[in-house]
């Protein structure tokens, strides 16, 4: 009983401090969002924790496969309404590869037509928004994103954004402090070699930004089972909250690969997304977010490099509860593996060929460069 006392007690010292703040965490330990703290009781010598004035309202749940709804309209699991990806507008690498060797790339900046795409993708985000909407926004730290962000806000209003965390987590993919003329051709070795594993001279692979944004996705999946968006002592309001990630190209489709458990093959097959261009994910019927939406039809989706059973899986979040899975997902299915695998190994094969090809041109293309320049050397000394 002394035990049970002092670790009361430790709970009601953190309820007062961390718990109050955060409605979510109120909601899980029966904690009154009036009083903003436990409320002991002994029976029988038993000490138990009551809720007051949340009328017993528990978190909704799947009850053989449908969420037990606590009202009309009622978000699973308070979730935003949608979460908006952006990769940062044109910038000065992106027209001049050269300032990759003069500048550090966190200190890139806008070009003056990236900092108009800006805005006009603040517009376009605008008009996604209801009247009383508000963004949360996680934003990258290098320079080109956070100013795509200040850009984006002049056009929704500042007013509108109820904050920013600068999350390094999502930053772009490293490829060492100083980029320089041999760039061009690593990004040629990296087409044969392969393009999610293979790993830059002092810098990073796909594989090694996968890793960092998984950490990143757990926080974001915390955020919101707690209820950091738009919620407090009234509950949440996520109806009228979207989550915005400002981040950059590859670092986008491998966070879009990680949340949706998209396989290396499947991330290989999608296109790079434009400068300063929307990627919404809009929360479905059970609260799973889906790109196929009223902003990306099917159609968009297969231009992006979706493949069928990518779309099928987008079709079945539409309606899926949080803890639903998809049974026809290749991950999901063991025999599915089993089917896939001939095809996948012979893919792999197919690469290495096409990759001994790449470097022996790359050889003799090597080889005849030196051979150029002994014979312009033996000129110059006769």
């Amino acid at each position: 009983r002394a035990f049970a006392m002092s670790s009361l007690a430790s709970f009601s010292g953190l309820s007062r401090i961390a718990v109050g703040r955060d409605v979510r965490w109120r909601r899980g330990a029966c904690v009154s969002s009036r009083t903003v703290s436990p409320r002991a009781s002994s029976r029988a010598g038993t000490l138990r924790v009551t809720c007051e004035d949340l009328g017993k309202k528990r978190e909704p749940s799947t009850k053989d496969g449908e969420y037990v709804r606590t009202g009309k309209n009622t978000a699973p699991w308070d979730r935003p309404k949608r979460i908006v990806l952006l990769r940062h507008a044109e910038s000065e690498g992106n027209v001049d590869e050269t300032m990759y060797m003069r500048k550090p790339d966190h200190r890139i900046e806008l070009t003056e037509k990236g900092k108009a795409q800006a805005r006009r993708a603040g517009e376009e985000l605008k008009a996604l928004m209801g009247p009383n909407e508000t963004l949360y926004v996680y934003v990258s730290p290098y320079l080109r994103t956070m100013q795509t962000l200040y850009e984006l806000g002049q056009a929704v209003g500042v007013d509108r954004v109820l904050g920013v965390r600068e999350e390094p987590r999502i930053r772009e993919q490293d490829f060492g402090n100083f980029q320089d003329a041999t760039m061009r051709e690593l990004k040629k070795e990296r087409v044969g070699f392969g393009r999610f594993f293979y790993r830059f001279p002092n810098g990073e692979s796909a594989a090694d930004v996968y890793d960092r944004v998984t950490s990143f996705r757990e926080t974001l999946r915390n955020d919101i089972h707690f209820g950091r968006f738009n919620c407090d002592d009234r509950g949440c309001r996520t109806d009228d909250c979207t989550v915005v990630i400002v981040t950059h190209g590859l670092t986008l489709r491998v966070f879009l690969m990680r949340w949706y458990k998209w396989t290396t093959d499947q991330f290989t097959s999608l296109r790079n997304p434009g400068n300063a261009e929307l990627i919404v994910m809009e929360r479905g019927d059970g609260g799973r977010y889906t790109l196929l939406n009223d902003t990306h039809s099917e159609p968009y989706l297969v231009k992006a490099g979706f493949t069928d059973a990518m779309i099928a899986d987008q079709k079945w979040a539409k309606n899926a509860p949080v803890d639903g899975l998809n049974s026809e997902w290749p991950t999901s299915k063991g025999n599915l593996f089993f089917e896939n695998f001939p095809r996948r190994l012979k893919d792999n094969r197919d690469s290495v060929k096409n990759a001994d090809a790449f470097f022996e041109r790359r050889r003799l293309e090597q080889e005849r460069k030196r051979e150029e320049r002994r014979e312009e050397g033996e000129q110059m000394n006769w």
